[in-house]
Order: C-alpha cells, then sequence, then structure tokens
C-alpha cells in the first residue's frame, strides 16, 4: 500500500495516479478519489463565490462612493470580471447558479458585507440592482 490519504495527499494523488494510468485499477483508494473528484466542484463554486462578491462589492463602492473612485477600484473590477469569465470558461456548468435566486441572493448578502466593512455604509440595496449582463459587461460601471 502507497501513502495514506491522510499522511500527505500531495504524495497519495500522485500515486493514484500512477495506480490508475498503469490500469491498476483494484490498488486505487476508490472513496477518497471520489471526495476530492467532489471537492473539485466545490473548489470552483467557492472560487466563484468568491470572485463575484469582491466584483459586487466593488460595484457597490463604485455606485455609493463616488468621490474615492479610482483606477485601483477600476482595475479590480477589471480583474474580477475577467477571473469570473475564466472561472465559467473552465466551468460551464456553473452559469446555471446565475438563475438561482437563492445563491445569488447569498453572493449578494457576502457583497454588501464586504462593502459595507469596507465603507461603513449601510444604505445598500437588499437585491442586486444589476443583472449579470451589466455585471459582466467590462463597459459598465454605475453610477
Amino acid at each position: 500500500m502507497g501513502t495514506r490519504y491522510e499522511q500527505d495527499v500531495v504524495l497519495w494523488a500522485k500515486e493514484q495516479v500512477a495506480l490508475l494510468r498503469s490500469g491498476q485499477l483494484s490498488a486505487i483508494d476508490i472513496e477518497h478519489i471520489a471526495e476530492e473528484i467532489e471537492d473539485v466542484g466545490k473548489s470552483e463554486q467557492r472560487e466563484l463565490v468568491s470572485r463575484l462578491t469582491v466584483l459586487l462589492a466593488h460595484l457597490l463602492k463604485w455606485q455609493y462612493q463616488p468621490a474615492r473612485r479610482g483606477n485601483s477600484w477600476r482595475r479590480t473590477i477589471a480583474v474580477q470580471r475577467k477571473d469570473v469569465a475564466y472561472v465559467l470558461d473552465e466551468a460551464p456548468s456553473l452559469r446555471g447558479k446565475f438563475s438561482d435566486s437563492d445563491w445569488l441572493g447569498f453572493v449578494w448578502e457576502k457583497a454588501v458585507v464586504a462593502a459595507s466593512n469596507e465603507t461603513g455604509l449601510e444604505t445598500f440595496p437588499e437585491i442586486c440592482p444589476w443583472s449579470m449582463e451589466q455585471i459582466m459587461d467590462s463597459e459598465f460601471l454605475p453610477e
């Protein structure tokens, strides 16, 4: 038996890959491989939530603090849009999350908390005022 999953997950993964590629299917750690595959999907979802939260928080800051607008916020918005697009390119099935109102509500709440923490403001809307098309539009900045 090779390295235990609990001892060194990186070495374990290399060993599992070698077993799979050599066709030694009876020797693979099926349960932990299944967990790792499941975690890949969860990781992509967390990445999308994180990137979209930062993007929305910066769009809120842009709209509600016009005197503080600058290139730093503009760059952050642009980078987060690219990162969201990249996650969606890598996992197109996650686009379905955009039609899930509960999921969008969760992301919006996180963005409002982040924007509120960074600005000290508490006047943000309860629901997102922008469409996903606007949010992802490289030309869109709320006024």
